[in-house]
């Protein structure tokens, strides 16, 4: 395809309430929206982070800057037949995935247009629903927490994400643990500890969880290694996968049992396939993570938790779990399975923003014709 126009939108999502991890407490989610322009069709890939660099290195702001001033540049005009065409040319830029990400998510939905094929058999997968877990942050009140866990698991989620740091941690986990003491469990530590807080995670290993995600530093692979070698409770890698060689460097390693994949985090579609091949090829299973993205972006994740190796329940809620009104025109709605289950299933179309709405929230905007 060759690329005739991009249009770029910093949008600042307002949440419900906020959403409180190791790193922070966020109100909204500020995401970069790139449509890409062939011919007479476009497309919309979504690429969500948060203001303040506390995720990763990269922020809002900065991200429409560079896509705008960079990255865009790179692309108008060209010839770009593949997502590996795309990552190769803005490859001479070095990191920021999450900007890199708007462009080719874009670029796999503008082809699946073209193709006239469903985004998830595109990638290659041939499931068509994919089971969905709960997440809860932190909080401030344990009992209240329990309650809402309760009711979970009641509506079927097959399992609890619970974010864990400093002041909301251990004594937090043996309740939750107490109240529900077979179900499966996993705690999210956003980078919030080092290795020195070994003996906290021996403790936790105590807990029978179903994986211990990112317990140490956002870039760090090899202090990962050495608390995994020490652990039964295997780690899952969210922060530190940022690029398919970091998944190869963290396989050699045997810095953790899963890979948490989210398209924004490691650069876009292009990469997050590649990601999932050299984890099934290593005998590792993935998930898809969700970064709390618009029904644009939360459509692609689910596309891509189609496939074959994703085999723990992803991070996809339903758009009235964030949002009051959702940025895209059709929202993110969960389904069940016979077996009562909550799941998503693979969509036929990904929605794409509600032009109303996407000026409303645009912070900033850029047309490159």
């Amino acid at each position: 395809m060759r690329i005739d126009r991009i249009d770029l939108h910093h949008v600042a999502m307002p949440l419900i309430a906020p959403w409180r991890t190791a790193y922070g407490e966020d109100t909204a989610i500020h995401s970069l929206f790139c449509r890409l322009s062939s011919g007479s069709l476009d497309a919309w890939g979504e690429s969500a982070l948060f203001a303040a660099p506390t995720y990763k290195p990269e922020w809002g702001a900065g991200v429409f800057q560079l896509a705008r001033d960079w990255l865009a540049p790179q692309l108008l005009h060209q010839q770009i037949d593949s997502g590996a065409d795309l990552q190769a040319r803005l490859g001479i830029f070095k990191g920021n995935p999450f900007a890199k990400a708007a462009f080719d998510i874009a670029w796999w939905h503008l082809q699946s247009k073209i193709e006239n094929r469903p985004l998830h058999e595109l990638l290659g997968a041939t499931r068509t629903r994919a089971p969905v877990g709960q997440d809860f942050g932190v909080g401030d009140d344990i009992d209240e927490l329990l309650d809402k866990i309760d009711t979970a698991v009641t509506e079927g989620y097959p399992r609890i994400k619970l974010k864990f740091r400093p002041g909301w941690d251990l004594p937090m986990l043996r309740a939750v643990r107490q109240r529900q003491p077979t179900h499966p469990i996993h705690i999210d530590c956003n980078s919030g500890y080092r290795l020195s807080d070994q003996p906290l995670f021996q403790q936790v290993d105590e807990l029978g969880l179903a994986m211990i995600e990112q317990p140490l530093a956002h870039d760090d692979l090899l202090d990962h290694a050495t608390l995994q070698a020490d652990l039964r409770t295997p780690l899952c890698l969210d922060e530190s996968i940022g690029h398919p060689d970091h998944a190869r460097h963290a396989i050699a390693l045997k810095s953790c049992g899963y890979i948490n994949i989210k398209p924004p985090r490691v650069g876009g579609l292009t990469n997050a396939l590649a990601i999932h091949d050299l984890a099934r090829d290593a005998g590792l299973p993935c998930w898809v993570g969700g970064m709390l993205e618009s029904a644009t972006g939360a459509s692609v994740c689910a596309a891509l938790a189609m496939l074959d190796n994703c085999t723990y329940p992803a991070d996809i809620f339903p758009s009235s779990r964030f949002y009051a009104q959702d940025l895209a025109q059709r929202p993110i709605e969960l389904d069940r399975s016979a077996q009562g289950v909550p799941i998503v299933r693979a969509p036929t179309t990904i929605p794409e923003p509600d032009p109303g709405r996407l000026a409303a929230l645009s912070l900033e905007s850029a047309t490159l014709p």
